[in-house]
């Protein structure tokens, strides 16, 4: 199982939306890197539901349930999305200033390609901001 971390605006999709719609298509990812790990993802793979933006800090994991299909908001079929369900919320979330503050995750794309909206995680770093979040499971 791979770990990602995805990307959203509260104000365009919130982890309340995610919860509340439990499975939705990750569609609207323009950026050609962000695309290809979009398509590496595999079913039950799990990924870190980041509030962008204004907020900019870790609130729920979400798992992947339907495969790298063509986005339905893109004209280009190239361009593709992913389905993923609602997992559970941090019970603690994790802010991108405490990421930036432990040294053990200074080589993350969060910190290192800030711009980018769907990224790898490694499993060590997976298990670090899982305990930072209070996640025990």
């Amino acid at each position: 199982m791979a770990c990602w971390l995805v990307k959203s605006e509260p104000g365009a999709w919130s982890w309340d939306d995610q919860v509340r719609d439990h499975v939705t298509a990750w569609t609207g990812v323009r950026n050609h890197q962000a695309g290809n790990f979009l398509k590496a993802m595999r079913t039950g793979d799990r990924a870190f539901f980041y509030h962008s933006v204004d907020q900019k800090r870790i609130v729920g994991i979400v798992e992947v349930v339907r495969e790298a299909y063509a986005d339905p908001t893109a004209e280009d079929p190239r361009w593709v999305c992913v389905d993923v369900a609602a997992v559970q919320a941090l019970p603690r979330p994790v802010a991108l200033a405490e990421v930036k503050a432990d040294p053990r995750l200074a080589e993350l794309a969060l910190i290192r390609q800030s711009r980018l909206s769907v990224m790898p995680i490694d499993d060590e770093s997976w298990a670090i901001l899982c305990g930072m979040g209070g996640v025990t499971r």
